[in-house]
C-alpha cells in the first residue's frame, strides 16, 4: 500500500501532518480561554479596591524637597522642619516692614504683611530654592532661599506684587530685575504699603515711615 506524503515535509505522511494542526490550534485555543479567564478573575478581585483621591497640593506634599513651616516669624522670615532639625529661612530678594527688630519701631505695614505670611505658610509645606549668585546664609545663619507654595506660587515674588514688602536689591540675585518690576508695578497700582504707609527711599533700603 502507497503511503501520500506531504510535499512540504516528505519525511511525515500527510495525515499526520493534518493531526498535528489540529493538535495545535486547540492548544493555542486552551490556552486563550484560560488566559481570558485569569485576567477575569484578577479584575473581578482588585476591582473594590479604591484608588486614592489626591489633590494637586496633596501629591506635591509626597515628594521630595518641600519641608513642612513650624512658624512665622515676621513678613519675611520663616523657621522649617528639616532632617537635620529647625532652620531659620531668610526669604531672598524681598524685605517687610520690620515688627521685631529692637533698635526700631513697628514699621508702617509690618504687622499686616506678618499677619499675611502667616495666614500663607503656617502649617503648609514648601520648597525652598537657592540663588546661584548669593551666599547661603546670611550673617545671623539663616538660609537664604525662594520659597514656592505647593501650587509653585513663587512666595518672595508674590510679597513684594501684593505690596507687602519691598524688592531688597542691595546683593545680587538672578531675579533681581523680574523683582524690580514688581515692585514698581505695586507702586504704580497703589498695592498695600504703597497706599497706607510714608515711603523712605532715599537709601538703598527702602523704609516705611508712617501711615498715610
Amino acid at each position: 500500500m502507497v503511503t501520500e506524503f506531504n510535499r512540504d515535509h516528505p519525511h511525515l505522511p500527510k495525515r499526520r501532518r493534518r493531526r498535528s494542526r489540529v493538535k495545535y490550534g486547540f492548544a493555542l485555543t486552551l490556552f486563550l480561554v484560560l488566559t481570558t479567564a485569569f485576567l477575569t478573575i484578577l479584575v473581578n478581585q482588585f476591582s473594590h479596591i479604591p484608588l486614592p483621591n489626591l489633590s494637586v497640593p496633596a501629591l506635591l506634599n509626597q515628594q521630595p524637597g518641600l519641608y513642612p513651616v513650624v512658624r512665622v516669624n515676621d513678613g519675611d522670615t520663616i523657621v522649617v522642619k528639616t532632617p537635620a532639625g529647625n532652620e531659620s529661612v531668610r526669604l531672598l530678594g524681598v524685605d517687610t516692614p520690620e515688627v521685631k527688630d529692637p533698635r526700631k519701631p513697628v514699621q508702617c505695614f509690618g504687622e499686616a504683611a506678618s499677619a499675611h505670611t502667616k495666614q500663607a505658610l503656617n502649617g503648609a509645606s514648601v520648597r525652598l530654592e537657592p540663588d546661584p549668585t548669593n551666599t547661603d546664609r546670611d550673617k545671623y545663619g539663616r538660609l537664604l532661599r525662594y520659597v514656592y507654595l505647593p501650587d509653585g506660587t513663587l512666595y518672595n515674588a508674590a510679597l513684594i506684587r501684593d505690596g507687602y514688602g519691598f524688592a531688597y536689591t542691595v546683593f545680587p540675585i538672578t531675579k533681581l530685575e523680574e523683582f524690580r518690576a514688581l515692585e514698581a508695578d505695586a507702586r504704580a497700582n497703589s498695592r498695600g504699603l504703597w497706599a497706607g504707609c510714608h515711603i523712605n527711599d532715599t537709601n538703598k533700603v527702602k523704609q516705611t515711615t508712617g501711615h498715610k
